[in-house]
Parts: C-alpha cells; sequence; structure tokens
C-alpha cells in the first residue's frame, strides 16, 4: 500500500481522533512516563543488569578489546565523561587510546574524521548534544560526503559520533536539546537514537560496525533511570530496521527514544477508555528510516 493509499485509509476510519490528540498532548506534556523495559535479544548469551550509560560504556569497552585500532576521544572522557560513559576506560587502555580532546566541537569532529579515514575505528564524544552545532559543517559537508567528493575511493565510515540529548532536570537552555531533526536530512550518515540499555548497546555496536558515518544520540534521562538486563557479550541490532513494540490496527504511534515509552504510556490508555488499538513503532533508526515496516498495514 502507498503513502496516497495510506492516506486514505486513515481518513475512512471511524474513530475519534481528537480523543487521541489529546492523550498525546497530556502524554507528551508529563514530567514523568512509565519506562517499559525491553527483552535481551533471543540466543545473546549471558546477561548483567546494566542501566543505559554502563551498557554504552560496555559497547565501548568491549570495541576496545577486540579492534585495536580504536579509539575514543572527546570532552572529559579521560576521567569517566560527565555521564560516566568511559569510566576506567583510560586506566585500562591507556592515554593514547582514551584520551581528552579542547573544546572545540568543530575540531574534535574534523580530527575524527580524518582518524576515521586513515583506517582508525574512531569513537567521539560531543559532551551534550547542544554542543553540536559548531561541528555541523564537519559533520554534513564533510563526514556525509567523504565517499561521494572523492567517487568512493576515501571514506570515514570508521566514525561513530556519540552525544547525550535531551531534557532532564534543570538542563536549562544549553543542556537540554534534542537536535537530532537537523540530522534527519543529510544523505551520506545515518542516525540513531535507542530507547533504553539493551538497545544503546545493540544499535552502539552496529554504528561503530557500519560503513558509513554514524550520529547516535543518547537520551540522557534514561542513563541511571532505564535499567535492563543487557547480553554482556557482542552482538548486533540492525540499523535502518524500526521495531513494532506494540501490535494495533487502528492508530500507528511512530517515535524514537525517550518518547517510544510516552507513546506507549498512550497506547494503553487509548485501548483502557476509548477502546482504540494502537500500533507503536520505534523507528531507531532516523534516517535512513524503515519506510517498509512503517508503511505495512
Amino acid at each position: 500500500m502507498n503513502l496516497a493509499q495510506n492516506v486514505s485509509h486513515f481518513k475512512k476510519l471511524p474513530f475519534p481522533f481528537h480523543a487521541i490528540h489529546k492523550m498525546i498532548k497530556r502524554g507528551m506534556s508529563k514530567q514523568h512516563f512509565t519506562y517499559h523495559p525491553c527483552e535481551a535479544p533471543a540466543n545473546s548469551g549471558e546477561t548483567k543488569s546494566m542501566n543505559l550509560f554502563q551498557s554504552v560504556g560496555n559497547a565501548i569497552e568491549l570495541t576496545l578489546t577486540n579492534k585495536p585500532n580504536s579509539v575514543l576521544f572527546g570532552e572529559d572522557v579521560g576521567f569517566g565523561g560527565v555521564f560516566r560513559c568511559s569510566l576506567g576506560l583510560q586506566e585500562k587502555f591507556g592515554n593514547s587510546r582514551v584520551f581528552n580532546t579542547p573544546l572545540s566541537e568543530q575540531a574534535l569532529i574534523g580530527f575524527g574524521i580524518g582518524l576515521a579515514a586513515m583506517g582508525t575505528t574512531a569513537i567521539a564524544e560531543i559532551q551534550f548534544a547542544d554542543y553540536i552545532y559548531p561541528a555541523f559543517d564537519q559533520i554534513c559537508n564533510e563526514a556525509a560526503k567523504f565517499r561521494y567528493r572523492s567517487g568512493n575511493m576515501f571514506n570515514c565510515g570508521a566514525l561513530t559520533i556519540r552525544t547525550p540529548c535531551g531534557a532532564v532536570g534543570h538542563g536549562g537552555l544549553y543542556h537540554s536539546q534534542s537536535p537530532e531533526g537537523f540530522f534527519g536530512h543529510i544523505t551520506g550518515i545515518k542516525v540513531v537514537f535507542p530507547r533504553g540499555p539493551v538497545q544503546a548497546k545493540g544499535l552502539l555496536l552496529s554504528c561503530i560496525e557500519e560503513e558509513d558515518p554514524c550520529v547516535f544520540f543518547e537520551p540522557k534521562i534514561l542513563y541511571r533511570s532505564a535499567v535492563e538486563e543487557v547480553p554482556t557479550g557482542h552482538f548486533l541490532i540492525p540499523l535502518e530496521t524500526a521495531e513494532v513494540v506494540r501490535e494495533g490496527k487502528d492508530v500507528t504511534f511512530i517515535a524514537w527514544g525517550t518518547q517510544v515509552h510516552v507513546a506507549l504510556d498512550v497506547a494503553n490508555e487509548a485501548a483502557e477508555q476509548l477502546n482504540i488499538s494502537c500500533e507503536v513503532i520505534d523507528l531507531r533508526t532516523i534516517i535512513p528510516w524503515d519506510e517498509e515496516t512503517v508503511y505495512q498495514i
């Protein structure tokens, strides 16, 4: 079914969409939401209870262990980072593989592009997504186009950019933004956004293995509050593949990151109060997004 047919089908549905809209608005304005844990993938081996920042750190540690040419760098990553995602990694792997950079996001990403182009697995951390804008040119005009401008002779696909995003606590105007939408229009990079610890580890490892540069957004409100049983070994969750986290036949909610949990809350409320069956899809990869899963009815 194509997009025009989907729109036509949507218009013919009989139930009150205004009621759903009100629930969504209430859900998005909530100060709190219900966290909906994710189960570990089947046959993924031994698991351990981890919160989101621990699962991210575990993915980086596995990469540094398994890839001798991999490095982690960014502002304050040496002592563990402001959110502790790299805690203990400099002590374990040395300051030539886990090291701090100056306070210049543009230089940080330009440095990462050069490393990746020369074959190094480069994991760059921008301390807060609010500070990613000075690096916008490097990401969108250099990293994203590196393969194309060289006629596929060179690429910087070994570059993964991590950054915490979203509002939490008293972050204010420079520690609360979610700028993933800006990057969702750029061909040549992949933009990924997990909803919890299991997803964070599997998707981050996939970003690191990916042949194109990736921007990996981490919802910092979930760093400590989201806890799941996470596989301790190496496992991948495929990019460009959305996940239907709740089946439904009347309405489809499309979300990513923290908003997946808000959408699930609203879907449960709609089922209980309005007898409306809501499907919830976690997009996971914002670009390139999984059109097949979203469009199917």
